[in-house]
């Protein structure tokens, strides 16, 4: 008996697979073709189990569509900008290049001793010259077409880490990386121009069918689209309007207060002209630095003060204050709300807390009171009425806002994508030409995460000709947000090494989109709308024939450990190498499928790593004692008509198993009940080793339901699977042969045996041909003398036949 020792089958086959490039793929219209891609990592230094599950996941659907005859794409790379690595090096003084790459060869490693599939030719790192160039490219086509553009605006700014921060990156008021409260700052930025895209986003995400539709929500509502007006109140004793957005203008009679957001523009004046100037913006700047979040939800206390100004409501003509309140944010609407505390619970609120006046002027029969000439309407006709007057008075307008604002890319970091624009005092803002990119990062040695952008602190880089008149001129110093740089790392996938552009559009448009892409779910919002938007202006550049970038989205659950997510800082980090050195890059892959549904969190157990193991072990057994029986058999088909009972129940049961699996990896990619599926199949193959009757083509029986199993477990321990498979007789390797196919007469129970219950408990069982009708299994349910001794002498109610899975009897 061959022994079983996967570390010596995991380097034997992995060095097949590098030596004959197995998995590398060019493009073939002949051929089906289907694109997997697991959103590349970040090369943080070690992968842990919790990065493996998804890798995995992408893996066994990539095997499973090669041996389903696709051309199968399936990349990986690196998305190797951040500020991990800068602040390391602030810390320890070692470049963020010699970190990052040494981080990336260590990791890279790491999944290649996992056997995953991956065609690493075409492997790619967004901090190498030859991707972020491309960045750079599109930024100057982006700008070209006012997508990309430049403003003054109001940022989170950590005074620690010396960036600016996205709104989803201040957690409780604080750094998401190193906790230091944030504060708020003006700064010039670079802004890409996603709103311009954001009724087509909201739309077209109906159809993206085969997403989870929690992301879909997520998506919609961070897009946030509604319908209403803009109504302009003039300032009182002076000139100049302050412009709000209300989807409620039908109670603008009961606009009692106006409320500026702390980061208006129109504070700093109002502030100059208060009576204590420094306590005014003392308390705008405390509103600031409030949690963002907090402020709109309500979890932050509803704060303001009145600024000793007054707007004219225009269809009252009454003069209502102007407050500054801590819950009205810049980003949302136009920064300015107008109160409404009879009809808004937020603004009912913040009335009784500072005594403002509350007014209704809506019924409970939604009819306007109070309301001049429309009193007496409808509120849904009245909003239209209201509206057409702003209008036709030039005071307002019917609208539409979004919650989504353009996109701030603008970083003051080292380690990014530098953007490729020229500031000169002649021609202004000028984009560097195409053929000078990549403007390259500077060599710099020393972090202190101090001051400006680290690149302004660079002479020779930030000094230069202006492109135009070639007179003296000054870089920009900032880099891009390096969600830029996974906005569309999977177009350069399908042409890799191309010099030229940024990729072939004949070769996207073969592979792309995306067939099936997986993550996880934090990258629900940010990381898909921005590849969503990458994605379209793609398609507007004339370059890509899609516009929605992933067809089949799957987020999966996070692998806990000790009840917490891994991580270094937690200590509860599971190393995978340690795990393949004990059982086997294989048992590893099996358990992180089996261990529970794709997108279910799980808890990890080194028990359940000892029980795939086992279960590998026992396959291997199996398979090592009927080879020398099959390979002696030679081949041809079975006679399933001369078969003995044993044979074809196994036979069914190796069918049913390719039906199950294949259902399961291929439609609902629920890996864990394929996995047990095929356990149920070795369990019935040892059942008829040791006692099943059989004839002259036992071997024949046997070899179908052993490499049925050899081929639909190889997509989750391949290296296993290879060498069973070679050992069975075949020359080629498992990527070259086909998935089974689930033969539904073979499969079709020839009896089936179901349970009776009476009055809810089960009392008997009785077994009938599949095919046998409602008003025969009752009957046969009503003769087995087992039920007969809960029936005799009552009387039966009611029975329910659920076909050829249960008969109740309701007696009384």
């Amino acid at each position: 008996m061959a022994d079983y020792h996967p570390q010596e089958l995991d380097k034997k086959w992995q060095k097949h697979w590098d030596d004959t490039q197995a998995f590398e793929v060019t493009e073939d219209p002949s051929k089906p073709k289907f694109y997997c891609l697991e959103m590349f990592a970040y090369p943080s230094g070690h992968a842990h189990v919790g990065h493996v599950r998804n890798y995995i996941i992408g893996d066994v659907v990539s095997r499973l569509k090669r041996l389903q005859g696709f051309n199968v794409l399936h990349p990986f790379g690196w998305d190797a900008f951040g500020l991990p690595a800068e602040n390391a090096a602030i810390k320890s003084g070692i470049h963020p290049e010699t970190s990052t790459l040494g981080n990336i060869s260590h990791m890279k490693g790491q999944l290649q001793r996992l056997g995953i599939s991956y065609a690493w030719g075409r492997e790619l790192a967004t901090c190498l010259p030859d991707y972020y160039r491309w960045n750079q490219w599109l930024f100057t086509r982006m700008f070209e077409k006012g997508l990309a553009y430049r403003r003054r605006s109001t940022v989170n700014w950590c005074p620690v880490d010396a960036t600016v921060l996205a709104n989803e990156q201040v957690v409780d008021g604080a750094c998401w990386r190193c906790g230091t409260a944030v504060i708020q700052k003006d700064l010039e930025q670079w802004f890409f121009k996603i709103t311009h895209y954001a009724d087509d986003l909201l739309h077209a995400a109906e159809g993206l069918s085969k997403w989870p539709e929690k992301v879909l929500t997520m998506q919609r509502n961070w897009i946030g689209r509604s319908e209403g007006a803009k109504v302009r109140f003039p300032i009182e004793g002076a000139e100049g309007t302050i412009e709000v957005f209300t989807t409620r203008i039908d109670t603008i009679y009961g606009a009692t207060f106006m409320m500026l957001a702390p980061e208006h523009a129109l504070v700093a004046s109002l502030a100059k002209e208060s009576e204590d100037e420094t306590a005014f913006m003392a308390n705008v700047q405390r509103f600031r630095s409030q949690d963002r979040a907090g402020r709109l939800t309500g979890e932050v206390e509803k704060e303001g003060f009145f600024t000793g100004r007054f707007v004219i409501n225009p269809f009252t003509n009454t003069p209502i204050p102007i407050w500054v309140a801590n819950y009205v944010l810049a980003e949302y609407g136009t920064g300015a709300v107008m109160g409404v505390a009879a009809h808004d619970d937020r603004d009912r609120e913040f009335a009784t807390k500072y005594d403002l006046p509350i007014v209704p002027v809506v019924n409970d029969q939604d009819v306007l009171i109070d309301s001049g000439k429309y009193t007496g309407m409808p509120s849904a006709e009245a909003m239209r009425a209201i509206t057409e007057e702003a209008e036709e008075r030039g005071i307002g307008e019917g609208t539409v806002q979004f919650r989504l604002k353009d996109w701030g890319i603008s970083r003051q970091r080292y380690w990014g994508t530098p953007i490729p624009m020229i500031h000169c005092p002649v021609d202004g803002v000028v984009p560097v030409p195409d053929d000078q990119l990549p403007v390259t990062l500077p060599a710099i040695t020393e972090f202190t995460g101090r001051g400006d952008s680290p690149l302004a602190s660079v002479p020779e880089f930030v000094n230069v000709a202006c492109p135009k008149c070639g007179g003296p001129a000054r870089r920009e110093t900032d880099t891009m947000d390096t969600f830029v740089d996974s906005s569309w790392y999977f177009y350069r996938f399908a042409d890799a090494h191309n010099d030229q552009m940024p990729f072939d559009p004949k070769k996207v448009a073969y592979w792309c989109p995306v067939d099936f892409y997986s993550g996880g779910v934090e990258h629900a919002i940010l990381h898909l709308i921005y590849s969503r938007f990458f994605a379209r202006v793609f398609h507007d550049l004339g370059m890509t024939e899609h516009t929605e970038p992933f067809t089949h989205l799957l987020t999966q659950g996070m692998v806990l450990k000790d009840g917490a997510v891994m991580s270094k800082s937690k200590g509860n980090v599971v190393d995978p190498d340690s795990m393949i050195e004990k059982y086997g890059s294989d048992a590893l892959r099996l358990y992180v499928m089996f261990v529970a549904p794709p997108e279910k969190e799980v808890e990890w157990s080194d028990s359940g790593l000892d029980g795939s193991f086992r279960f590998l072990a026992r396959v291997w057994r199996a398979a090592d004692q009927w080879r020398d029986q099959v390979l002696a058999s030679g081949g041809g088909a079975i006679d399933q008509a001369s078969l003995t009972a044993a044979e074809r129940g196994l036979r069914r049961k190796t069918h049913d198993t390719i039906r199950r699996v294949t259902q399961d990896i291929d439609v609902r990619q629920q890996m864990n009940t394929a996995v047990s599926a095929m356990m149920e199949l070795v369990n019935e193959l040892y059942a008829f080793t040791d006692k099943g009757e059989r004839s002259a083509q036992a071997p024949k029986v046997a070899r179908e339901a052993i490499e049925s199993l050899i081929v639909m477990l190889s997509p989750f321990s391949p290296h296993t699977m290879e060498e069973l498979w070679q050992m069975y007789g075949h020359a080629g390797d498992l990527a070259t042969a086909a998935w089974p196919v689930f033969d539904a007469v073979v499969a079709k129970a020839e009896e089936l045996e179901i349970p009776v219950q009476v009055n809810g408990k089960l009392r008997g069982r009785v077994t009938a041909p599949p095919e046998i009708d409602d008003r025969a299994l009752e009957a046969l349910a009503l003769a087995d003398p087992h039920v007969q001794a809960h029936v005799a002498g009552k009387t039966i109610k009611k029975v329910v036949i659920a076909k050829g899975r249960l008969v109740s009897i309701v007696v009384a």
